[in-house]
């Protein structure tokens, strides 16, 4: 199966995530918005009205926006989905979460909204990161910490016997938090966690992909932002 991927091509952004999952199956697929003139393709995407915003996966038959959803739509013929309904149902209660967790890590650089510059939000910023910081990080991450360590399967994975999308978004939300706000994920006690982002670099396939030039680095224009006046010193 070959896949269409349309997405912003300077940013790693919501993309990545989807980017992860087709790199790691090794799925034959285009990156449309790195191509000539992607830019003007994706937003041609859009324009039809299908989609509310990319990223966007699709095949010969569908296409299918929202990167929980993606995934979920992937998962299984990519084989990064864990066995039985059961499983496959908390993998996507997870992602959901994940992407709730998303969300208000980009909301500390622009709590009012992407439409206004950094520049001229900076100080309600340094107040929702410090909340952020203080209250809403911890929660999360403690959550798949236990997470981790409450799998039936073995403390390896997030959900099963064997990586899933899931955990390749949680390396991608982990690498993210390691740049944006390297003082506070210093402070975090997540072993587990650690462990299973370690586990994920040392996939043969990915680890080409996260070694190349065709990953996207981390930058100021994306979800993962770095300003050091939001990630101060406890």
């Amino acid at each position: 199966m070959s896949y269409r991927l349309y997405y912003w091509p300077s940013i790693p952004g919501r993309g990545e995530f989807v980017r992860l999952a087709l790199e790691d199956a090794g799925a034959e697929y285009m990156d449309i918005g790195r191509l000539s003139g992607g830019s003007n393709t994706v937003a041609e995407m859009l324009n039809r009205g299908e989609h509310f915003a990319p990223p966007v996966l699709e095949d010969d038959y569908e296409s299918v926006s929202q990167v929980a959803q993606i995934l979920y739509w992937i998962a299984i013929p990519l084989q990064l989905a864990p066995d039985g309904k059961h499983e496959l149902r908390r993998m996507h209660q997870l992602q959901l979460t994940l992407a709730d967790f998303v969300n208000e890590i980009h909301d500390t650089h622009h709590p009012l909204g992407p439409s206004v510059y950094y520049e001229d939000q900076t100080e309600v910023a340094k107040q929702r990161t410090s909340a952020f910081i203080a209250k809403r990080l911890p929660k999360f991450l403690r959550y798949f910490e236990h997470s981790v360590e409450c799998n039936p399967a073995g403390d390896y994975w997030l959900v099963g016997e064997r990586c899933t999308t899931l955990d390749l978004s949680m390396f991608q939300v982990l690498s993210g938090l390691d740049y944006a706000l390297p003082n506070a994920m210093a402070r975090q006690t997540i072993p587990q966690l650690r462990d299973l982002a370690k586990r994920v670099t040392q996939r043969r396939r990915l680890g080409a992909y996260l070694a190349s030039d065709r990953r996207l680095a981390f930058n100021q224009n994306g979800i993962f932002r770095h300003y050091p006046e939001l990630d101060v010193e406890a």
